[in-house]
Order: structure tokens, then sequence, then C-alpha cells
């Protein structure tokens, strides 16, 4: 498990969104997430929702059914699969800013709660169906993030898990200059391999039941950022107030790092699908 020297806590996780949303409704738009690129000749706007909908299709989703969103966002990811798979919607961020500007765009049967996943107040077994994508690098107790999935999730239930993963075996350069900075200055308590994430999935009594590396289909993501980015600094004088003034500024440093990341292989890309045993155990 890859853990930066200077620990996290979800205060700090929650201050960076908030702080910097602007920035990231600018760069990011509405989906704080990859993008997944199957011909490459998609636009950003339909990579990002073809990520949604793989998770969607990962799932099994069903009309009717009671879905868990961790690490929410704005919601789009909610409201898409709300719409699109007739389901409802839970949806925990840890930004107050996040949360205003879903409350703006609200959709029925999707429920956006700002509140830490680790102390959810979901009953036991209440939720048919549950995804996490990109935000269970910012959870301090990882563990506790897959025990309280399989505790909420109904027997049965299917659990998608899109994740930031470290190289297995990353040797120490890139986990001096490359992996423990993203863990830094992304305010990530920690970063763990496809074999960490196994492992505890299992602990918590999940059966991993798909894992697929998408590190190439999703990559081209942070060049297009990188773009928007530097574009925004010029262009825009709000955003050049804010990316040089805001105590969380070094975020912007994780770009470059995250562009040399995925092109030397020190961080993957995994789409992890977990099921929860059924009433007879099987």
């Amino acid at each position: 498990m890859i853990v930066p020297d200077i620990s996290q806590n979800a205060v700090a996780v929650a201050d960076h969104y908030d702080e910097l949303d602007p920035i990231y409704r600018r760069v990011w738009g509405e989906h704080v997430h990859h993008g997944l690129w199957t011909t490459g000749r998609e636009t950003p706007g339909e990579a990002v929702e073809a990520l949604v909908d793989t998770v969607g299709d990962r799932l099994g989703l069903r009309p009717g059914q009671a879905c868990v969103d961790i690490g929410c966002g704005y919601g789009s990811t909610a409201r898409r699969l709300a719409v699109t798979r007739g389901v409802r919607v839970t949806g925990f961020t840890l930004s107050t800013e996040q949360a205003r500007y879903a409350a703006a765009r609200a959709a029925p049967e999707v429920d956006i709660q700002v509140r830490d996943w680790l102390t959810n107040g979901l009953a036991d077994a209440s939720a048919d169906a549950a995804w996490a994508i990109e935000s269970s690098e910012h959870m301090v107790d990882k563990l506790r993030f897959f025990a309280e999935a399989h505790r909420v999730l109904s027997p049965g239930a299917r659990f998608v898990i899109c994740a930031w993963l470290a190289e297995t075996g990353a040797s120490g350069w890139k986990v001096r200059h490359l992996l423990e900075p993203i863990c830094r200055e992304g305010h990530l308590p920690s970063m763990g391999t496809r074999e960490e994430y196994e492992e505890m999935a299992r602990q918590a009594g999940f059966t991993v039941t798909g894992y697929e590396d998408v590190s190439r289909r999703v990559a081209r993501t942070w060049p297009i950022c990188a773009g928007r980015f530097v574009k925004a600094l010029f262009t825009d004088r709000g955003t050049r107030r804010l990316a040089l003034g805001a105590r969380n500024r070094k975020s912007f440093l994780g770009i470059p790092r995250m562009i040399l990341a995925y092109r030397t292989g020190a961080m993957r890309y995994g789409i992890f699908t977990l099921t929860k045993a059924g009433e007879n155990g099987r």
C-alpha cells in the first residue's frame, strides 16, 4: 500500500474539493472521473458516459432497485443511471460544494447526502447494488470501506469499484517520484494494488467475480485535462487567481505526474466486480 508522507483525512479531502470546485467543474466537467475510450473516436463527454454505462452493465441494474453511489461527486453518475436504468440512488459526498451543485440539478429518485461513507447510517442489507468510481482512494480506512459496503448490500448484490491502483511491485523511483506524491497532492490517504484490493474485498466477505485493467483506455483523460487547465489559466482570471492562491494549489502538480505514471505503468486503472453471497450462501 502506498501511503503519503503527510497523513490525510476526510476533512482534508472535503476541503480539497470544496476549495477547488470551480476548477474541477471547468477541467473535469460534471463527472469527476476518467473517460473510457473504446474506438478512440469518442468525445471526452462520450467517454465519460461510457465508463458510467460500463459500471451499470456490470452491476446488472434492474428498474426499481435501491442503489448506493459511494463518492458521488456532483451526482451526475447517479442521475444518469437513475434515468437510463430506472433505479433509485442514494449518493454520498464529503463536499458541500458538490452537493450544492447536485441539488440545483435535482432528479427524481436521486438523493445526495453530505456524509462520510465510513459512517453512512444506512440500514443493513438495504441496498441492491453499489458502486464507487474513483472514491475508494480517498477512504482513510479501506477495510472499513469494503466492510460497510458488504453490510449495506443485500444478499446476492453486486458492488463495482473503479479504482486508481499502484503497479504491483512498483520500483523505488516510481514510488518516490510518482505514486507517493500523487497521494500527497491528491489527498489520497493510501493507494493500493489490485492484489491488496481483492484481499480486502475477500476479508469483508465479498467474492471477486470480475476484474479488468483498462489503464490504456482511460489514460488519455489526463492530457485532455491538462489542456483544459492550461487554457483556463491563460483565458480565465478567476481560474488563474484560484489556481495560484489556493491552499490546495499543489494538487495541480499531480496532472503531469498522472500522465507520466500511466505512461510508465506505475499506475493502473482497474474495474472490480464484487458479489455478496446470496441467502443460501452461494
